[in-house]
This record gives C-alpha cells, sequence and structure tokens, in this order.
C-alpha cells in the first residue's frame, strides 16, 4: 500500500492555477489552492510532470525529465530575496484567465528572470549564493548537461540537438569545452532558473505536507528525442549515428485511436541500461522523488514490454512489442532508494505479462470510471470489481471532462451508467464522484474541472492531437467554500480523511 489509510486527492496541473502572467504558477494562487484542498479535506495533489514542455507545450515531452518549468517560477517571491524592485514584476497579462498563454508567459517572464539574474550574480557572496552552491554540487549530474543544452539550443535558433553542428552532436569534448565557454554566462543563467524553481518548488511541497497534503507526482517512461537526456546520453537509446532514432515509441490502436498513437520518442537500449545498473533511470526516480511524495509511472506497460515502430512509418500499426526490464529494474530501484511509493498506470492494452508485474511488485494500478459502461458486469473499471490496493479516478488527464463524457458518449454507455448509478443524470458528475469515493479504491483522485462540473472546453489532452492542448486554467473565484465543502463531506462520509503517503 502507497498510503497508510483510505484517501482522496484533486488532479490538477501546476500551470492550470491562476496567475498574473500566463500560467500558473508557485506563488500566491498555489498555497490558496492548497489552503481550499485543506478545506476540503483532502489528502493528496496530483500534478504532471514538471520538466520544462516542449513541442505542442506538453509536460509529456519535456526537454529534460530531471529540470523544472521555468514558467512555473512566480515572479513576485524574487522581490521578498531582493533579486527585483516591485515596480519591475510586470503588470498582470491581459489574457484569457481560463486558457494559458504559454507563449506571453515566456516573453515576460524570462525578460523578469534575465533581470533577477544579473542583480544575483552582482549579490556577492550571501544566503542565496551559498544556497545555489549547494544546489549546483547536489545536482551537478544532471545540471550541467541541461544547462549547456538549454543555452545551445537558444544560440541555435531553438533548433533540436541532432541538427547542431556535428561536433556538438556526438559530443566531441573540444565542441563541448568551445562552446561551454562560449556560453559560460548564458549556461549559469539557465542553472540560476532552475535553482529558483527548485527553491520555490520546495518552499511550496513543505506547504502543502505541513498540511496534511502530500503531491503525487508523474514520471513519464519515454523522453522526448529534443532534450538534454537523449543529447547527454545517446547510448541509451535507438539512435542512428546522426542521432535519428531507429525505433519509435507508440501504442497499437486501442481506445482512442484506431490508428494507435506514434509518440516519436525514440525508444530505449535496456540492455546497455541493464549493464549500468539501470543508472540514468535511477537518477531519474530520485530526481522526482526530491520533488513528490508519490510517483505515479506513467506508461507502466512498458517496463513489460514496448511497442515499438520501426522509423519512416506514418502511424503506429506496423509496431511490435519488445521486452522491458521487467522485474530486474524495480529490485535494483528498491535496492538502490529503498521503498519507492508507485503508482502504475495501467490503462489501455494490459496483457498477463503486465498484471503478474504489478502484482510481483505490489503497486497499486488505476481504475478510470469514464471506462466502466457500456459493456458486461466484468468490465475491470466497475467498482465492484476493485482491489483495495486501487487508484479510482472519474477521469485523468486524457479523458474528457466527466461531463463533457456524458453528454456525448454512446446511449448505451450513458444508459449503463445511469443504471448502475440508480441516478437519472441530472447531478451526473457528483453521482460519479460519489461513486469513486464509496469504491473500495484505497485512493481516490478527481480532476478539479469534475469538481467543478465543467464541459468539454475544459479538457486537458486529446491524445493523439499535437496543439491546442494543456491550456485550460482554473479561475480562482471558482474554488469556493461550497463546493470545498461539498467535497469535504464526500471524504468524511466515506472514510478518506487522514490517509497520508508514506
Amino acid at each position: 500500500m502507497v498510503v497508510s489509510g483510505r484517501t482522496a486527492g484533486i488532479l490538477l496541473h501546476p500551470t492550470s492555477l491562476p496567475g498574473p502572467h500566463g500560467v500558473g504558477d508557485l506563488g500566491g494562487s498555489a498555497a490558496r489552492f492548497i489552503d481550499w484542498l485543506s478545506e476540503a479535506r483532502q489528502g493528496l495533489w496530483q500534478i504532471l510532470p514538471l520538466g520544462p514542455p516542449g513541442a505542442g507545450d506538453s509536460p509529456y515531452d519535456a526537454r529534460s525529465s530531471f529540470a523544472g518549468n521555468p514558467l512555473l517560477i512566480a515572479l513576485s517571491p524574487l522581490v521578498e530575496w531582493g533579486l527585483l524592485t516591485a515596480d519591475e514584476v510586470p503588470p498582470p497579462l491581459m489574457s484569457d484567465p481560463e486558457r494559458a498563454d504559454f507563449a506571453g508567459a515566456t516573453s515576460v517572464k524570462l525578460t523578469a528572470l534575465a533581470r533577477a539574474f544579473e542583480r544575483f550574480e552582482a549579490s556577492g557572496d550571501g544566503e542565496l549564493r551559498v544556497a545555489y552552491e549547494e544546489f549546483w554540487e547536489r545536482e551537478r549530474a544532471w545540471l550541467a548537461d541541461y544547462a549547456l543544452y538549454a543555452a545551445l539550443r537558444t544560440a541555435h535558433d531553438g533548433l533540436p540537438w541532432y541538427r547542431w553542428e556535428p561536433g556538438l552532436v556526438r559530443r566531441e569534448p573540444a565542441a563541448l569545452a568551445e562552446w561551454r565557454a562560449r556560453l559560460d554566462r548564458e549556461v549559469r543563467f539557465h542553472a540560476f532558473l532552475q535553482f529558483v524553481f527548485d527553491r520555490q518548488w520546495t518552499t511550496l511541497k513543505h506547504y502543502a505536507n505541513e498540511r496534511g497534503i502530500r503531491i503525487v507526482g508523474d514520471i513519464p517512461i519515454y523522453v522526448s528525442h529534443d532534450s538534454a537526456d537523449v543529447w547527454a546520453h545517446q547510448d541509451l537509446f535507438t539512435l542512428d549515428e546522426a542521432g535519428q532514432p531507429t525505433m519509435r515509441a507508440g501504442v497499437p490502436p486501442d481506445y482512442f485511436s484506431a490508428t494507435g498513437q506514434l509518440w516519436g520518442n525514440p525508444c530505449y537500449r535496456w540492455d546497455v541500461l541493464a549493464a549500468t545498473g539501470y543508472r540514468w533511470w535511477i537518477d531519474r526516480f530520485r530526481r522526482v522523488r526530491e520533488l513528490v511524495d508519490l510517483v505515479r509511472v506513467d506508461h507502466f506497460r512498458g517496463f513489460a514490454a514496448g511497442w515499438q515502430i520501426p522509423a519512416g512509418e506514418q502511424t503506429a500499426i506496423n509496431g511490435a512489442w519488445v521486452p522491458g526490464p521487467g522485474l530486474d529494474f524495480f529490485r535494483r530501484l528498491q535496492s538502490e532508494l529503498g521503498p519507492v511509493p508507485i503508482i502504475v498506470e495501467d490503462l489501455g492494452i494490459i496483457t498477463p505479462d503486465v498484471h503478474a508485474l504489478r502484482e510481483q511488485l505490489g503497486y497499486p494500478g488505476m481504475r478510470v470510471l469514464q471506462f466502466a459502461f457500456g459493456s458486461g458486469s466484468d468490465n475491470p473499471y466497475l467498482p465492484h470489481n476493485y482491489e483495495a490496493d486501487t487508484v479510482v479516478y472519474t477521469g485523468t488527464h486524457d479523458n474528457d471532462t466527466t461531463l463533457g463524457w456524458f453528454r456525448s458518449c454512446p446511449p448505451h454507455e450513458r444508459d449503463h451508467a445511469l443504471r448502475y448509478l440508480g441516478t437519472d443524470g441530472h447531478d451526473i458528475v457528483w453521482d460519479l464522484i460519489r461513486l469513486a469515493f464509496m469504491s473500495v479504491a484505497s485512493i481516490a483522485v478527481v480532476p478539479l474541472q469534475d469538481v467543478l462540473e465543467l464541459g468539454s472546453e475544459a479538457r486537458m489532452n486529446v491524445p493523439g492531437t499535437a496543439s491546442g492542448n494543456w491550456r485550460w486554467r482554473v479561475r480562482e473565484d471558482a474554488l469556493t467554500r461550497e463546493r470545498a465543502h461539498r467535497l469535504a463531506s464526500l471524504t468524511e462520509i466515506y472514510g478518506r480523511v487522514g490517509g497520508a503517503g508514506q
């Protein structure tokens, strides 16, 4: 069990928080959200990956699986740190408060952060400088490569690393040394951004933990081709000499797509990773554990076997299952880090080997209520088929909102849901929340959009689409005491108060 009792939580990525500069941040609105969670008697706050997003602003296509997203940095605290003056904090962006403005946030925040960096560089050996040096020493194994990668990418007009000059693509020592010297200030700037992110996130996490709220983080199995991870560790991935993937990751046709999903990420060379004792992966888990209390492992089935598609294919149909590291990796992980509280995403096409691996490890799997209806009584997503060591969701970031789903699902699914719930559907969203909370599952998680009873306009992501995702934001006036108290009431009725992450 990853929790000591029954508990409940809310799924909300920090970019979806209110905030003045285009996207949610780690400042006052995040603290107020934690206060609201506390009032709602929630024990968990689940987030998406925290890395700097890449293509399509997706947190699942990050430029680094170790670094934090600089756009989450709140500017106002930098006034308290002495790095900005009050009049150097940009005025609020006049953008849609219900849609993230990533481009606007990038423009105003990086300008202000560059000014803060100049003041930091001139500040001498104060407390911030000491804290920065400690952060650098602790995280340099990934930070040095990431900061250089980020500086190089800017210097190359945003081109991916595999389109840089051959010496940099191949990471020849002379080329790296030359560019590191040339971009020294820019490298220090990107390291500074990571220090500020880490400091603000750590403060926020402590604030949550002090109020009995644990953070559930997310570790995607694959990483972006254009990332510091792949550039710095090319031998661990299925790449040719030019840095291009020979095999790409994805999933076969499923609930979301008739042609499967071709993600484009390079696949792992698990034999090479095994020969290193899975060092890169273990370091990755160590970093995520620094940032969160529980870890959701996205696409867990890839550790049993991953769907690999040859380069050149236009869809994911012509792929094949290739064995992953299985139990060997997780035993090594536990021997190095001790027990890691893990939730596994075991959705989609799950074969017996995946079930066997999860059961051997004792990790709880996921159940999504939107997948429960329209088939027989043996559907594993129906609550009467759950086991206690389960995490139930009304929906995830990849689903429509519950209200959007109910309005658009086939009539036979809607009829089944109404009969199963014994309701006429007039309060369908809260009927599904109640069903999740009353289930035997030890953890129940609800996207904030469902608590707010929002429709498809508030959907976070449509799998298989490359644009228009990840943009929903909550208005601060939507987090009312009435909704907190309604959620608290269900939490109390169904015995979910007090469960905490280990």
